[in-house]
């Protein structure tokens, strides 16, 4: 019997039993999966319950209201998996038995998808960078908001994955230098090997004068903040230069009282940017689209130039001790990036 991991209400995690359709659906694959990875800062939001305060969001009007929740429960947990086709429903045409793909989906040993929601994974490419899409999605629109060019002084607040897959993605686009900034020793580390020029803890440190120093007190020209904290966001106003950018990406609660807007920010008038990605329109629409930037991290992973060796950890076996090592994002978030499971 197959079980897959949910959330069903507020900090409560179970494993359930599901059933696989015995037939793919016309232009359907089913793959048993390989290997999996969660998305922790969005799904840890509703885990926590914060992502569901607001109410839920009415695509007419664009904006949330008291009425319902954002992501009602129970919450499927994981975000990307990666398998091998097992059997192709009629009329696929790009993908058959024996075939490695990745795609969006849920942790759970079997899955039944459509054919036009997978990527080919050639075998050569390696699994960790193809459960990585997501958050270099959210990176690349990123950095594409922050309009981050070659030279350009680039900071990164949060070293999630997302924040990671921002630095590697700063580092193709020339950009010097790269400093990431997490209060976590791991993290920092991994941003070190895989394309920071420099790394800050932020612990009683004034990161906004650090940031100006490292630059010959200019400040730098972008701020990627995915960190989601009011004293991140102050750093960011303090540590970029005249004009500059800030692009916000993260999905927090409620910042605390205490942002300053009448200090740096009022004298260095740096512009405020708000990012994210899988909505349509982004802000280069319809030039650039959903199917447009996963397909340029795609061509990425593929090709071998995004680093998620040390991204994607730890690993662990999807088995009945799944709940608490998932329960590890919330209580150790320093023993871990991403989670990954194998199946």
């Amino acid at each position: 019997m197959h079980k897959e991991l949910i959330c069903p209400e507020h900090q409560k995690l179970a494993l359930v039993a599901y059933e696989e359709p015995k037939k793919p659906d016309t232009g359907s694959v089913r793959i048993r999966n390989e290997f999996g990875a969660e998305k922790h800062g969005t799904m840890m939001s509703f885990y926590k319950g914060h992502g569901n305060k607001r109410g839920a969001w009415d695509r007419e009007k664009k904006m949330h209201i008291s009425d319902g929740f954002a992501w009602p429960y129970p919450i499927k947990l994981g975000n990307m998996n990666v398998g091998v086709v097992e059997e192709a429903g009629q009329g696929c045409t790009r993908y058959r038995k024996g075939d490695r793909v990745f795609y969006f989906g849920n942790f759970r040993p079997m899955s039944t998808v459509s054919e036009a929601l997978c990527w080919s994974l050639p075998k050569q490419a390696n699994w960790k960078a193809a459960v990585c899409l997501d958050p270099l999605s959210y990176a690349l629109c990123a950095l594409r908001d922050g309009n981050i060019r070659v030279g350009d002084a680039v900071a990164v607040f949060g070293l999630g994955a997302i924040g990671l897959m921002a630095v590697q993605a700063a580092k193709l686009t020339g950009a010097y230098p790269i400093i990431a900034i997490d209060p976590l020793a791991n993290r920092r580390a991994v941003a070190e090997a895989t394309g920071a020029d420099d790394t800050i803890d932020p612990v009683g440190t004034d990161v906004g004068a650090m940031l100006r120093e490292k630059t010959d007190w200019r400040g730098v020209d972008v701020v990627i903040e995915y960190s989601g904290a009011m004293e991140a966001m102050q750093a960011s106003l303090r540590g970029v230069a005249f004009g500059g950018t800030i692009v916000a990406g993260a999905f927090p609660g409620p910042m605390k009282a205490g942002l300053d807007l009448g200090a740096e920010a009022h004298m260095n008038r740096p512009n405020l940017v708000f990012s994210r990605t899988e909505s349509e329109p982004n802000r280069d629409y319809p030039r650039w689209n959903n199917e447009r930037i996963r397909n340029t991290c795609h061509h990425l992973i593929v090709e071998g130039l995004i680093n998620a060796e040390q991204v994607v950890s730890p690993v662990v076996a999807y088995d009945e001790n799944i709940v608490s090592e998932y329960l590890k994002i919330a209580s150790e978030p320093q023993s871990n990036v991403k989670l990954g499971v194998k199946y």
